[in-house]
């Protein structure tokens, strides 16, 4: 039986393995439809986890075994899921990075009890400004975000909402420090592995979030080309900057949040 329930896990990753190679392949070229054979494999791989799974089950094989290619099913269905629904039509993502300023600190100075207040009241902004906007929070850094959008437009709004609630929130937040907020905004093809992305978009985005002052969103060349619309946004005069790492000159452009902003629903 052991012999058995290493065979399927064998065939079982072979295929998924399979199907995220034939994704990125086609990611590549262009966004998968919901009825393209993307989809239409990703789901044949996740049926097969599962149908094997099952088997496996009621032969009676051990709960270890079990767990694994439940996580494997999951991935397939899940991870597939997300990078379809972040990756826009030309193949590119939008990311943005966001961080408090000085947070070491502002932790110092407050405490830890009411920095974790401070944290847990950004973490919330954030998600919510975020889901409202369809972007996907890929990952936390305690007092900064990563975050993937298909749509340049609703990362720039996204970043917009925070830093004009934040401004309306300040004095709520802190009567004895200021709490600002940077964000970067860049666009570009990147590398997806276990959830997590990689390749130069990704540096990019955090260099750009790193360049912004508190308060301040920039937003890179790349993604103000990719806007429709770029006079829906309050653009202030461009600089160039140099990025650690990357080579040549990059122009910034500040983006300036409205007076007032409507907190999403």
């Amino acid at each position: 039986m052991a012999v058995i329930a290493l065979a399927a896990v064998t065939v079982l990753s072979v295929l998924l393995v399979r199907e995220r190679r034939r994704y990125e392949q086609l990611r590549a070229s262009t966004r998968p439809r919901p009825d393209s054979g993307l989809l239409q494999g990703t789901h044949r791989a996740v049926k097969a986890a599962v149908s094997t799974a099952s088997r496996l089950r009621r032969h009676g094989v051990g709960g270890m075994l079990m767990s694994s290619l439940d996580d494997l099913a999951r991935w397939a269905a899940e991870d597939r899921a997300e990078l379809v629904r972040v990756t826009g039509a030309d193949g590119t993502i939008t990311f943005m990075f966001t961080d408090i300023v000085d947070s070491t600190s502002l932790n110092e100075k407050l405490g830890d009890k009411a920095w974790v207040r401070i944290l847990k009241a950004h973490d919330r902004l954030v998600r919510r400004q975020v889901t409202a906007r369809g972007g996907h929070v890929v990952k936390s850094q305690g007092d900064g975000f990563m975050i993937a959008f298909s749509d340049p437009e609703e990362a720039i709004g996204a970043a917009v909402a925070i830093q004009n609630v934040l401004g309306r929130r300040r004095r709520k937040v802190s009567r004895t420090a200021r709490v600002t907020v940077r964000i970067g905004v860049h666009r570009g093809e990147a590398v997806s592995r276990d959830g997590d992305y990689f390749g130069r978009a990704v540096a990019m985005a955090a260099r750009v979030a790193a360049q912004a002052d508190g308060g301040e969103i920039l937003i890179s060349d790349e993604t103000l080309g990719a806007l429709p619309d770029p006079a829906r946004f309050r653009l202030s005069r461009p600089r160039q900057v140099t990025l650690k790492g990357l080579n040549g000159e990059h122009t910034l452009h500040p983006v300036q949040p409205p007076a007032r902003q409507p907190d999403p629903a």
